[in-house]
């Protein structure tokens, strides 16, 4: 098995400090050490060691792209191998990007199998918890068959925490996109506190996908 030094060396070999600066100005954290290594790289190194996940699950997270490379490599498990260890990956997120890159491809053949688990993470209080259920239900979700689901879910989850409200936004926009009146008809309702109710409007109109008739009654209804 790997040692970790050698891991890290091996990382840390792809840095770039100009790339370091404007990704850890992206993260808007910096309680996180950033290296500066591309997420392609990222991900070629995940599949590298995806054999070996359980050893570098054991090392420390003192780097963004180390957490990266563990949730990743997990990503590319089988569907029962990533399962038994998802709740060890979404406690590791700790920043947007981490969060939004975990996108485990399995979950697309077990959607019905794995909503309780996105259940389950929306219930919870962290900021992280919620996002992962909403960034996951906008990965392989935005299906007229769970939009109710999608509803249900956002109208529960705390928008009052930052990175949970863009999720939200930014995943009733997806929705807008594709089902515009069911999604019109579930923003009429008002169940979103304010903020994320424009900040969906606001997405949905940047959208290509929309017509001028729609943004403009989506401007309409802007509270």
């Amino acid at each position: 098995m790997t040692p970790y030094q050698q891991f890290l060396d091996e990382i840390k070999s792809f840095a770039e400090p100009d790339y370091r600066d404007f990704h850890k100005k992206l993260l808007k954290n910096d309680k996180i050490n950033v290296l500066g290594v591309r997420v392609p790289t990222l991900r070629k190194l995940a599949k590298k060691y995806k054999g070996e996940v359980d050893n570098i699950l054991t090392f420390p997270d003192e780097y963004y792209e180390v957490t990266f490379i563990k949730l990743t490599a997990v990503a590319l498990l089988d569907y029962d191998n990533f399962l038994e260890r998802l709740d060890t990956c979404v406690n590791l997120i700790d920043n947007w990007a981490t969060c939004d890159c975990f996108v485990p491809k399995c979950i697309a053949k077990h959607k019905d199998e794995f909503l309780p688990v996105i259940t389950k993470y929306a219930a919870m209080k962290g900021e992280f918890e919620q996002r992962f259920a909403l960034t996951t239900l906008l990965h392989f979700y935005v299906d007229e068959k769970y939009l109710e689901t999608i509803f249900s879910l956002v109208e529960r989850c705390d928008t009052s925490k930052y990175y949970v409200h863009m999720a939200a936004a930014w995943l009733i926009a997806e929705t807008l996109a594709k089902y515009f009146p069911r999604a019109r008809d579930f923003l009429n309702k008002n169940s979103l506190d304010k903020k994320t109710h424009n900040k969906a409007i606001q997405k949905a109109c940047e959208s290509f996908r929309l017509s001028n008739d729609d943004k403009n009654y989506l401007k309409g209804i802007k509270r």
